[in-house]
């Protein structure tokens, strides 16, 4: 009797495996499918795709991130109160100083000279910001190798009072990839059988990038007469690297940006936020469209009204959003583009919890 439980026990392990193996593969073979999509809309028409894809999903992945992001902030702050307060505090002032940027620029009449200063003042704010969370970070999980991260800091910090444009340029770019690894993180916590297949798709990412800039470097620059796709060049850079085709430069950050809205709109939503062995009722709980499995609302001295209000507020935000960008796209583009900072930052103390 033993031996055929133990038998069939050995069948059930062998026929999970196979199933966690299926899931694996028809994942990344859907991320592989919206890559390759992604990368072939954003190359044959960039600004046209560009115009529509932030219009479809700039607001809506900034709600799923909300939504996300407040599954990962504990009930009781505890021994991580005041890495979250220097989070918190530092998105606060990061933010409300970017905000000030282009209203100082219309109010006062800058050089180039004293424009690139402050640029680099509030990059080396920034900076300084992400060191101190760094520190306080790993005073809490101190077997992990932090000792790196000071080093990359300064030599970013000496490269950003060189050309602090370009710093300001590297970060737009940078931005998305932090999606990817949001991700990866989320996996080796909740589906730790799919992170070798996923980061062999990784892999492939800079293979598609490398594609790209071969089949674009040599293209014509793109037409931009018109107010709204000069807009969308000078965002990826045209300005400033203006050896480059502004094709290229088009296509690759909104390849970039098309992974990203991938990532937050549909990839992590769809991840059941649990692990084997946790019961099917709690599954249903941790769906996006339930706030069970938001600790401040779950907890018993939680906040669930405060937070169904965000929420609420957060998706009104998204349909104000779509109802500017069809009044005037161009302001209303310009607008999000300043205030998406705030969800930029917020990236940074979350990421920084997960490792």
């Amino acid at each position: 009797m033993q031996s055929t439980v133990d038998v069939r026990i050995g069948w059930d392990r062998r026929a999970a495996s196979r199933s966690y193996d299926t899931r694996a593969t028809l994942f990344v073979s859907a991320l592989a499918l919206c890559t390759v999509s992604s990368a072939v809309f954003a190359s044959w028409l960039p600004l046209q795709v560009s115009v529509v894809t932030v219009f479809l999903f700039a607001g809506p992945h900034n709600w799923f991130e909300l939504r996300y992001f407040l599954t990962r902030l504990p009930a009781r702050f505890g021994k991580s109160r005041s890495f979250f307060v220097t989070a918190f505090t530092g998105i606060g002032v990061l933010s409300l100083t970017y905000f000030a940027l282009p209203l100082l620029f219309r109010l006062s009449a800058w050089n180039e000279e004293s424009w690139s200063m402050l640029i680099a003042s509030w990059n080396s704010l920034l900076l300084c910001w992400l060191g101190a969370l760094v520190w306080l970070r790993a005073r809490q999980k101190r077997r992990a190798d932090w000792s790196w991260v000071p080093a990359v800091l300064l030599a970013v910090a000496a490269l950003n009072w060189l050309a602090p444009m370009l710093v300001s340029l590297a970060i737009v770019y940078v931005h998305p990839l932090i999606a990817l690894w949001f991700l990866d993180r989320h996996l080796t916590r909740t589906r730790p059988e799919w992170v070798q297949a996923y980061r062999r798709f990784l892999v492939a990412l800079p293979v598609a990038l490398g594609l790209m800039i071969w089949r674009l470097s040599q293209t014509a620059p793109l037409v931009d007469d018109n107010g709204l796709f000069w807009r969308i060049t000078q965002h990826s850079g045209a300005e400033l690297l203006p050896s480059v085709s502004s094709h290229l430069l088009v296509s690759v950050h909104l390849f970039l940006e098309m992974l990203h809205y991938g990532v937050w709109l549909i990839a992590l939503p769809l991840i059941v936020p649990v692990t084997r062995g946790v019961a099917q009722s709690n599954r249903v709980n941790s769906r996006v469209w339930s706030l069970q499995s938001v600790p401040l609302v779950r907890h018993p001295r939680g906040f669930p009204r405060s937070i169904m209000t965000a929420l609420v507020f957060a998706a009104v935000v998204v349909l104000a959003l779509w109802f500017g960008f069809s009044i005037d796209y161009a302001t209303t583009r310009d607008i999000y583009f300043t205030v998406a900072i705030t969800h930029v930052l917020a990236e940074a103390p979350f990421l920084l919890k997960m490792l």
